[in-house]
């Protein structure tokens, strides 16, 4: 038996409370939480989109840029939206460039269930940095992806480039 150990996910377990019913997206949840932010992992907020680190990542760094509207489709989403989520894509790729200083990015959009949409009520981006020397034996033998550094440390120089200090 394979055993991975994560001993910083047991803060989520002992804690995690099933949503009510009629209570939205785990996103709407965050989005209608400002002062839990940290907790929470996010990194800024705008108008009309904020940005959180996935807790369940791709890889180190992984951001989701979230609209507050929970809606399930891109043609959905309103003008302003539309605007504020293409700039704030370009400024999360600035942010990642200056904390992580991955060698490229993946960006896109799972819409709808068929498309792999965990949370598809809820339509977000993610940004997914890529490092070159990042290929390692591990997600094809064991299917297992290591992610290097913790959420926490991330989260913090995420914040260091949101500020510009980073």
């Amino acid at each position: 038996m394979n055993r991975l150990w994560s001993p910083w996910r047991a803060a989520h377990i002992e804690t995690y409370k099933p949503p009510l019913p009629g209570s939205g997206s785990v996103f709407s949840r965050i989005a209608a939480a400002p002062e839990h932010d940290a907790a929470n992992f996010v990194v800024w907020r705008g108008q009309t989109v904020f940005v959180v680190m996935n807790l369940y990542p791709y890889n180190n760094g992984h951001l989701l840029i979230v609209p507050y509207a929970e809606v399930p489709t891109y043609a959905a989403l309103d003008d302003a939206t539309h605007v504020e989520l293409a700039r704030t894509i370009r400024q999360a790729m600035g942010w990642l460039r200056a904390a992580l200083e991955p060698d490229g990015f993946n960006v896109g959009i799972n819409e709808g269930r068929a498309a792999g949409a965990g949370i598809p009520e809820h339509l977000h981006v993610h940004i997914v940095p890529r490092w070159e020397a990042d290929t390692n034996f591990m997600p094809v033998v064991a299917a297992t992806k290591v992610i290097p550094e913790a959420m926490q440390a991330t989260y913090a120089k995420l914040i260091a480039a949101v500020n510009g200090a980073g």
